[in-house]
């Protein structure tokens, strides 16, 4: 069976805070010959282990490494790569996700108001800028 999962699935999975679903949701994933795990479930999954379950940033790179290591997971590697790496310096998943994304759509500057994600995405050789008071600012 190939199937595509909400976020709701790797998390009970992942954390198990809830047995029968937690089961069940195991149970799906060891059964499947291929999970697609979109960009925006990924978003939220980590999300939900760092804010939620008050996982490391270290716990939480290792369970989207293992997702990525999987043989029958598959996801946007390259754009995973990229909020991973924001996420290991310190960073917010989803704003490597987004600059990653929003330059294979043609964007070439990430702009934003948060001065660390533009810090973060201009040491990952992006071009960002900080958006202050009205004013671009470059990184």
């Amino acid at each position: 069976m190939k199937i595509s999962v909400d976020t709701h699935i790797l998390a009970r999975a992942v954390l198990q805070d809830d047995a029968k679903q937690g089961r069940a949701a195991s149970k799906l994933l060891k059964e499947a010959s291929l999970i697609a795990v979109s960009l925006p479930c990924l978003c939220e999954l980590v999300w939900i282990l760092r804010r939620g379950a008050k996982l490391s940033k270290e716990e939480v790179a290792l369970t989207i490494r293992d997702l990525l290591d999987a043989e029958t997971v598959v996801m946007n590697r390259p754009a995973v790569e990229a909020g991973l790496a924001i996420l290991e310096a310190g960073g917010d998943f989803a704003d490597g996700i987004m600059a990653y994304e929003g330059n294979w759509l043609g964007g070439e500057t990430f702009v934003s108001f948060d001065k660390q994600a533009v810090e973060l995405v201009t040491q990952q050789g992006l071009t960002a800028w900080l958006l202050d008071g009205g004013q671009v600012e470059n990184a």
